[in-house]
């Protein structure tokens, strides 16, 4: 009877096993088209007033003029480290969470993700840092591969209309058409500042092949449907320190798709800043040694 009940439990186990293994490969196959999801008015609204709440804060601190970095607001020691840690080349890094009436803001059907790092450039000036990022055409020569297309569409002064196509592979691959809106402003001797915000975010179905089409703003997979950024440049001890914070907003996760998306939508805005800071620097670098 024990030997019967092994065979029937492997069995069993067998057809699980092939139930599985035919869900797994019917999931990946549909892996680059997740279900369509909706961007609801109330977590457009969550997202907007954590901006607002990021934009006056930041407001005040460069009003301040001093102390411009993530870094200073530390502890005396930990600072000296970070600083340390800055002129050997790391990439400083911290997770952001605003707070409204001290508690967190719920942002329901979404996720807002809030990071800022800082990168030291040594030897170069803010007019060359500033000449490399302003240089929007090129940028998809400096961020590639996350950067695929770059174009100014337009520019006013200090203000321009800038098109960027970014592609990101995680489990799976998200190509998105966006729209930035970027002014940049100069503080005083040694700093500078800009601001960003994405006008439009399309997500790209089948991109490179005939049929490529965009698929409604907020009406798509979720993977990013709004994005801000702030940039501080600060020109002292010998180079530049470059610093960039990012709040931006994806879809929820369903536990069904956790799988899937939970590597793209969580690790990714950390991963895409700092590889975006590595650039910059290497960028910078590259750009000087050709002058």
């Amino acid at each position: 009877m024990k030997g019967r009940g092994d065979k029937r439990l492997g069995i069993a186990a067998t057809l699980l096993t092939a139930m599985v293994l035919q869900l797994t490969a019917a999931d990946l196959a549909r892996a680059g088209e997740p279900e369509p999801v909706k961007l609801k008015s109330q977590t457009r609204e969550a997202f907007d007033r954590y901006v607002k709440l990021t934009e006056a804060r930041n407001e005040e601190e460069l009003k301040r003029g001093t102390n411009l970095l993530w870094i200073d607001g530390l502890p005396p020691e930990q600072r000296a480290e970070a600083y340390a840690a800055l002129k050997r080349g790391e990439v400083k890094m911290q997770k952001l969470e605003l707070l409204e009436k001290g508690k967190p803001i719920s942002c329901p059907g979404g996720i807002i993700h809030h990071w800022t790092g800082v990168v030291f450039l040594p030897g170069a000036t803010l007019d060359d840092v500033l000449g490399m990022l302003e240089d929007y055409d090129k940028h998809s020569v400096y961020y590639a591969p996350d950067v695929e297309r770059s174009k100014i569409e337009s520019r006013a002064g200090d203000h321009f209309r800038v098109f960027l196509r970014f592609r990101r592979h995680k489990v799976i691959t998200v190509v998105l058409n966006t729209e930035h809106d970027i002014d940049y402003f100069h503080d005083g001797p040694g700093q500078a500042h800009s601001r960003s915000s994405a006008a439009r975010i399309a997500e790209v179905e089948n991109p490179g092949k005939s049929d490529e089409r965009e698929k409604t703003p907020g009406d798509d997979g979720g993977f990013l449907w709004s994005m801000e950024t702030w940039w501080r440049m600060e020109e002292r001890d010998g180079g530049v320190y470059v610093q960039s914070e990012v709040a931006s907003l994806t879809r929820d996760i369903p536990i069904v798709l956790s799988w899937m998306i939970k590597p793209f939508v969580t690790s990714i805005p950390k991963e895409t800043l700092s590889a975006t800071l590595e650039a910059t620097r290497k960028a910078v670098e590259g750009r000087r040694a050709k002058h």
